[in-house]
């Protein structure tokens, strides 16, 4: 698996309508592409306006390039999305997912689900 990383700063008026568009245009075209997972819309306020990270998890390199083209480091910024953003990163970051956790789900594992006080062993 390979987790794809990129981050934009964009105008704080229209946050709103960036995640809009991710929602609307970009997350349904990445959903019928072979290989694609899911995608994490992380956002915060800077001084300058609103930072997101959007993550992207895919099956492999080469599901990403159906996505990116030949060029995988190459960031996929469309010039709708360009006009909202004060900078933008034009490459990404792809890391390998050597490992995942998740919580246990209700009816786990008691083992699991035990919690021991900070600095119990």
């Amino acid at each position: 698996m390979i987790s794809r990383h990129w981050k934009g700063l964009c105008k704080r008026e229209l946050a709103d309508r960036y995640v809009e568009h991710l929602k609307l245009e970009t997350f349904p075209l990445l959903a019928n592409l072979p290989g694609f997972v899911r995608a994490t819309i992380l956002r915060r306020n800077v001084p300058a306006g609103t930072e997101f990270q959007v993550v992207t998890l895919w099956q492999s390199l080469s599901a990403i390039e159906a996505f990116a083209g030949r060029d995988v480091e190459a960031a996929v910024v469309p010039q709708s999305v360009q006009a909202m953003m004060l900078s933008y990163d034009h490459t990404v970051a792809h890391y390998e997912v050597v490992h995942t956790f998740s919580a246990p789900q209700a009816g786990g594992s008691p083992a699991a689900l035990t919690r021991r006080p900070l600095g119990a062993g």
